[in-house]
């Protein structure tokens, strides 16, 4: 019993784990506090069903990309575009489907093709090259945003698509919103990779150590490569769950997605130095974030100054700066402790 006593313990401060406690009374806060008005004029609480179910289906566009993001900061890279790709492949989905006739299906996989192709331009730029992964998505971020303007002319919004195609993104299955079906399989299935596979366990590795990776055999590049896809396949994914929901495609789709994305991965606990992170502590993030953003707009003072999205840009900065501040503090005491050692 007293071996066992300290592993719980350390279980039960893990980092997942005051997240959870953070992440509870966040929630509590808000339910004691934020109110709303819905359509009809009705001042309903935080804490309603509805309301509930309108954070997640609000929450899974940023969702997916944070677990689009996750195996890619724990190889210690990073992805800028995820957000700018998502409003180009938005915008190629409507152009396939409005302009080139295309069955929904058929524009839906192809849009999630060219995210592929996205995500594999940022693939070869850093692993053929070898350009820093911070440079190159920061200019892929401007190329696909000014794809994305430049065939829209900044003026062109895909709109009236069909009733079949707008349930996936407003409507509810088995109760819940339907996209958080979807969005739950693709969780489950970067969970199993990163997770349950040596696959996945070796973008850790590569994190840690690239050089030590390569050095014990592993294929370094190629699977640098693929996690830099596979963000590229989730961001159109989430591109078309965002056409979907507000039933409408334009180019500005997506903007400041990636900083909310990135802030979720780092808060849940992923090293932006790689090599550690999980991907349930990148769900916590998601659902603090979601929490946060959707409880502030509840909040009467909040509601009078009409600063919800404001408030809500500055609180996800602080956030990020001080998820960042705890990833790095732990290095800098280790380097300070031998030196505070007597000679």
């Amino acid at each position: 019993m007293s071996t066992d006593k300290p592993a719980w313990k350390a279980r039960l401060l893990s980092h997942e784990m005051l997240l959870l406690y953070v992440l509870i009374a966040e929630w509590l806060f808000f339910y004691f506090t934020g109110t709303t008005t819905n359509r009809r004029g009705v001042i309903v609480g935080f804490g309603t069903i509805d309301r509930q179910f309108d954070i997640l289906r609000h929450s899974c566009e940023i969702g997916l990309l944070a677990l689009a993001l996750t195996p890619v900061i724990l190889t210690a890279g990073i992805d800028l575009s995820v957000g700018s790709l998502l409003g180009l492949c938005a915008i190629l989905f409507g152009k396939f489907w409005h302009d080139a006739g295309l069955s929904i299906p058929v524009a839906a996989v192809l849009a999630i093709g060219c995210g592929a192709i996205g995500g594999a331009i940022n693939a070869a730029l850093i692993t053929t090259l070898r350009l820093p992964p911070l440079i190159v998505t920061l200019g892929t971020y401007s190329l696909f945003r000014g794809l994305a303007e430049a065939i829209t002319h900044g003026a062109v919004t895909y709109t009236d698509f069909p009733e079949s195609f707008l349930f996936l993104g407003q409507e509810r299955w088995l109760g819940l919103p339907t996209q958080a079906w979807l969005f739950l399989l693709v969780a489950v299935a970067v969970w199993l990779l990163v997770h349950r596979t040596t696959f996945g366990r070796s973008f850790r590795t590569i994190g840690f150590s690239p050089g030590g990776a390569r050095y014990a055999g592993l294929p370094v590049n190629r699977r640098l490569a693929l996690v830099y896809v596979l963000a590229g396949i989730i961001s159109a994914l989430a591109a078309i769950i965002y056409t979907a929901r507000l039933g409408q495609a334009k180019a500005d789709a997506g903007t400041g997605y990636e900083l909310f994305a990135i802030t979720a991965v780092v808060l849940g606990g992923t090293s932006i130095f790689g090599g550690s992170g999980s991907v349930h502590g990148t769900l916590l993030g998601v659902a603090a974030i979601a929490v946060l953003k959707n409880g502030l707009a509840c909040l009467p003072v909040v509601m009078r100054m009409n600063a919800a999205e404001e408030m809500s840009g500055l609180l996800t900065g602080a956030l990020l700066l001080l998820a960042l501040t705890g990833s790095v503090l732990p290095k800098i005491l280790s380097t300070l402790r031998p030196r505070r050692q007597p000679a």
